[in-house]
């Protein structure tokens, strides 16, 4: 007991210093964030600030004395383009077959018996691929057509009684009680000898269960079972037809409105070095949990470099427009309220200033960005030197 007090005050130390650490790792990270907010906003206010301290620069400059071109910032411009613009979206997918079959029994499974198939052979609709134990079975439906022999020997017998009976009746020897006895054991006999028949049917049938047979033509992809194993048809065999190829993808549930039947789809192969056209041909009908997508597919011609499970590249045209104003993404600039660029224009005296465009945008693709709004094509878009500029700064692109 004096051994665990000893032990007591160092398990406490311990047990702070654990505590403090996660506490200080825990301040540490958000330090981190606070900081990197701060840094971003001061790099915000630097750039605000450089452009400012730049045009005080040119206007001090012009009071000084010193000439517009001595004071030009040189920059690179590129018209602004009116162009066909397409939004593709970009997502992994996979090949998959149409027809993939796994195989399963008619019956209740069972101890295999035989197996007639092997990983990698071609299977044609309706060929055995194994058998499993019918000796319960057999002897039941042996039992059954000895019994329907059986039935069928009295029923001769109950024939030639009546038939016996009735001509005596019509000669006037016996009784008619006789008679009806006769004839209701043949009618009674007949009615057994269909049940009869009926059981050997139902054995029959039981019989072909131990029979397991491939629905469909393809290749045994899967053969997971062994002579003396239970077949029970849980995968245990996977028969794929690769006639009929497809590609399934999944598309994240924001772009539902976006998508449906018939939109264009490039599929790239790299492993295979091909790229395929297609259409959407089936989207799926629930939100998965796991990704938040919907499931969508688009079918491809078979091709012996094509494997089910192969991954490929999916890119579906979402959004297109013939005549599209279009920039290139990097020299968009923004602020705390809009979006913008500069273009290269001429002034009232003559001199290329730079002109400031607020912009409404819409898809980016690529390096490309759509401009819905504040651009109609042709301007001069600059395209290098476009930091720190500001509204009416004079520019040029010739190197003094």
């Amino acid at each position: 007991m004096m051994k665990y007090f000893k032990l007591l005050p160092a398990l406490l130390t311990i047990t702070i210093m654990i505590v403090s650490c996660n506490d200080a790792k825990k301040e540490g990270n958000s330090n981190i964030i606070a900081k990197m907010a701060e840094l971003e906003k001061l790099n915000s206010r630097k750039t605000k600030t450089d452009a400012e301290i730049n045009k005080l620069q040119d206007e001090l400059n012009v009071l000084k004395g010193v000439t517009p071109q001595s004071t030009s910032k040189l920059i690179a411009v590129s018209p602004v383009a009116v162009q066909k613009f397409e939004h593709y979206l970009d997502l992994r997918g996979r090949i998959d077959a149409e027809n993939i079959s796994f195989v399963s029994s008619r019956g209740m499974g069972g101890q295999v018996k035989s197996i007639f198939v092997k990983e990698g052979d071609v299977v044609k609709k309706g060929q055995l691929l194994l058998k499993i134990d019918d000796a319960v079975m057999r002897q039941s439906l042996t039992a059954a057509r000895q019994q329907l022999e059986g039935i069928k020997t009295q029923l001769a017998f109950a024939k030639n009684i009546y038939e016996r009976q009735n001509n005596l009746w019509e000669k006037g020897i016996g009784t008619e009680v006789q008679l009806i006895s006769a004839k209701t054991n043949v009618t009674t006999l007949e009615n057994q000898l269909k049940a009869s028949e009926e059981q050997v049917k139902v054995g029959v049938e039981q019989m072909n269960t131990t029979d397991v047979r491939s629905d469909v033509d393809g290749i045994a992809e899967t053969v997971m079972v062994k002579v003396g194993e239970l077949f029970l048809g849980m995968g245990q065999i996977k028969i794929v037809n690769t006639n009929k190829l497809k590609v399934v993808a999944s598309v994240p549930e924001n772009y539902l409105t976006r998508i449906h039947k018939g939109l264009p789809v490039v599929i790239n192969i790299p492993e295979a070095g091909k790229s395929i056209n297609s259409t959407i041909s089936l989207i799926g009908q629930t939100i998965e949990n796991a990704q938040r997508g919907f499931m969508v597919e688009a079918k491809i011609p078979s091709d012996g470099m094509l494997k089910p499970n192969q991954s490929v590249v999916v890119k579906i045209l979402d959004y297109s427009a013939s005549n599209a104003v279009v920039i290139p993404v990097n020299t968009l600039q923004s602020d705390e309220h809009n979006k913008y660029v500069y273009i290269m224009e001429k002034s009232a005296d003559g001199k290329m200033i730079a002109t400031r465009k607020v912009l409404i945008t819409g898809d980016v693709y690529g390096n490309l960005i759509e401009i819905k709004s504040g651009l109609t094509g042709g301007e001069q878009l600059v395209t290098s030197g476009y930091q720190n500029l500001y509204e009416g700064q004079v520019i040029t692109t010739e190197v003094k």
